[in-house]
């Protein structure tokens, strides 16, 4: 079996992705309830509230390709980077899902670098506001400052909520956009 049942009610499959296999009612309801850290933050906090976070450090025309940049994770769940670092299977199978989310959105499947730079943002942030206390230095935030908000996390049904209306609204400024 390559596929899995969706909170809409889908079949997705796994090994042979499309652009209509894509909610974005089943990205928000499962991003709001993957934690990151694979849970070992110091409370519940959200992919979806992350993706939120970084949707609102990037320029307007970056913001849905931000909001989405982990958009993935609701359907092939989400791996800690050492153990992903080690699978090329799962960032095989990762990368095709990824396609077709940019095909169902419209996007471009390279991220912008504000994008990059705003989830490097998000992670010394969170490092410093959600993570216990630990004296190792995390290489990718060389140079990285965290922002100066402090993060509150949400709840699960908060984060998809906000996660689902910050879509919407987003999938119809880029519409209007492409049609202008």
């Amino acid at each position: 079996m390559n596929w899995i049942l969706t909170y809409t009610g889908r079949r997705f499959d796994l090994l042979e992705p499309t652009a209509a296999m894509i909610s974005p009612g089943d990205i928000a309801h499962a991003l709001a309830r993957i934690c990151r850290f694979n849970g070992h933050s110091r409370t519940h906090y959200s992919v979806a509230q992350h993706s939120c976070i970084v949707a609102d450090l990037v320029p307007q025309a970056d913001q849905l390709a931000a909001l989405l940049h982990d958009a993935t994770e609701a359907y092939v769940g989400d791996m800690v980077r050492p153990l992903k670092d080690v699978m090329p299977e799962y960032r095989e199978i990762e990368h095709r899902v990824w396609l077709a989310i940019c095909d169902r959105f419209l996007l471009d499947p390279i991220l912008p670098a504000s994008v990059k730079h705003a989830d490097l943002v998000a992670l010394a942030t969170e490092r410093r506001d959600l993570m216990p206390h630990h004296h190792a230095e995390w290489l990718c935030l060389t140079g990285i400052h965290p922002h100066a908000d402090k993060i509150r996390p949400w709840s699960a049904e908060e984060a998809g909520i906000h996660y689902f209306r910050r879509l919407m609204d987003l999938m119809q400024t880029a519409h209007r956009g492409r049609a202008a």
